[in-house]
Formats: C-alpha cells, sequence, structure tokens
C-alpha cells in the first residue's frame, strides 16, 4: 500500500506552491525505515533511515492561454422594406358581362351592352316603303349612332329584300337586343360552364377546330384568374 501511494505523494511533492521551495529545484527524500518501509518526502529522513536524496527541476504550470477575443456584434437586421423593393402588381378590375334578349325572346351573352346590333330596313319594322325609278338608290349611315338615311340599292344579297310589289325602301336602321350587367358571381358561373363545355367538345372536334378551342380555354382561363380567383 505504500508503494502505491508513492507516485501520489511524489506528484504532491512537486505541486506544492513555489513558496515552499527557495528556488527552481526540489530535493526529494527516499527515506527507508528499519522494518522496510519506503517513504518519499520533501525534508530529511529520520535518524536511523537510510536514506536517498534526488534533485528535481520543479515543474511550472504552461502560461495561461489568450483569452479568446470577444465574438463579434451581429449586424443589425436589415428591414425587408430596405432589403428589396416592394412588389407591386397591377390588377385589372373584372370584366363585367351582359345577358341580351332578342325580340324573338332568345338569350345569350355579350362582352358590351350593345349585344348583336342588326342592320334593318324600315319597313321591316312598319315604316312606309317608296319606290324610286331606276332601281339604285343611295344611303348615308351615321358612325356614331348607326343609323341609316336615304336609300338603298334594291337586290343586296346581304341585306333584307322588300316585300313583293316594292322596288325599293328609302331607310335602315340598326336594331339593338335590350342587354343587362349579370352579378359577378353569375359572370364566374358562366364562364366555368363555358370552360367545362369546351373541354367535352374538344375530344370530339376537328383538328382544325381543337386549336380554336384551346385559344378560347385560355382566354378563360386568365379571365378566370383575374375576375374569380381560379
Amino acid at each position: 500500500m505504500r508503494h502505491a501511494a508513492l507516485p501520489l505523494l511524489l506528484t504532491g511533492l512537486l505541486a506544492m506552491p513555489p513558496d515552499a521551495r527557495a528556488d527552481d529545484e526540489v530535493t526529494i527524500y527516499r527515506c527507508t525505515d528499519a522494518g522496510g518501509a519506503l517513504t518519499l518526502r520533501d525534508t530529511p529522513c529520520k535518524a536511523g533511515e537510510a536514506a536517498q536524496v534526488q534533485t528535481m527541476v520543479r515543474p511550472r504550470d504552461p502560461p495561461p492561454a489568450p483569452a479568446a477575443p470577444p465574438a463579434p456584434a451581429p449586424a443589425p437586421a436589415t428591414p425587408a422594406s430596405a432589403a428589396a423593393p416592394p412588389r407591386v402588381v397591377y390588377r385589372q378590375p373584372p370584366r363585367p358581362l351582359y345577358e341580351c334578349v332578342t325580340p324573338d325572346g332568345e338569350t345569350y351573352t355579350s362582352e358590351t351592352p350593345e349585344g348583336n346590333p342588326r342592320w334593318v330596313p324600315l319597313w321591316t319594322l312598319g315604316y312606309p316603303a317608296a319606290a324610286y325609278p331606276g332601281g339604285h338608290y343611295r344611303a348615308r349611315v351615321d358612325t356614331t349612332s348607326g343609323s341609316v338615311s336615304g336609300s338603298v340599292q334594291v337586290g343586296g344579297g346581304h341585306r333584307p329584300r322588300p316585300p313583293a310589289g316594292v322596288v325599293g325602301y328609302p331607310a335602315g336602321t340598326w336594331v339593338r337586343d335590350a342587354c343587362s350587367a349579370l352579378p359577378q358571381q353569375e359572370v364566374c358561373a358562366r364562364l366555368r360552364d363555358r370552360r367545362y363545355a369546351l373541354d367535352r367538345r374538344y375530344n370530339s372536334a376537328l383538328q382544325s377546330e381543337q386549336h380554336a378551342i384551346v385559344n378560347e380555354q385560355r382566354g378563360i382561363d386568365a379571365r378566370l384568374a383575374n375576375d374569380c380567383g381560379d
């Protein structure tokens, strides 16, 4: 047990504070008594003990490590408004859709409140017709209101022919159907119905028709995204 404690004793002696030593050297006494017990000490052996003296250099602790530099202060947070300019999104207002009714009671939708204006001669509305010699007549069209005054050439294929026995008619006019704006919710519903109808029609359409269907679907999709949030 004494021999096992010798390394600890030696370590304790070497670790003694500097004021217990006169200089940097440490003297170790190895003392053995009459019974053969070995003792290590820093004072001379007692009388009657066999002594061995050894001088050692006092160990010194290494110099303290330099203090770690302080961590740099975190950079102030940059406001989001200063980091990047705000994103400006221009959104168009919802486009209206109108429901129009023809004189025959048929309904259809139109992008404008004008509906589908049609030019008709006045005699179709009950106005009297008059014949003019020669069979050729002139007409003046008001581009603002669409009304026609004067007379037109008889026999034009793209305009209604007068009744039998009437050679010409003096004037015509534009007929506009009654149109009313639909609520925005109804507009979105009809756009979705039209989109669905185009999907069903696409599979049975000819290749030339499919291209036109795709273009119309793209327009409906853009309008649904902007006006209806789809």
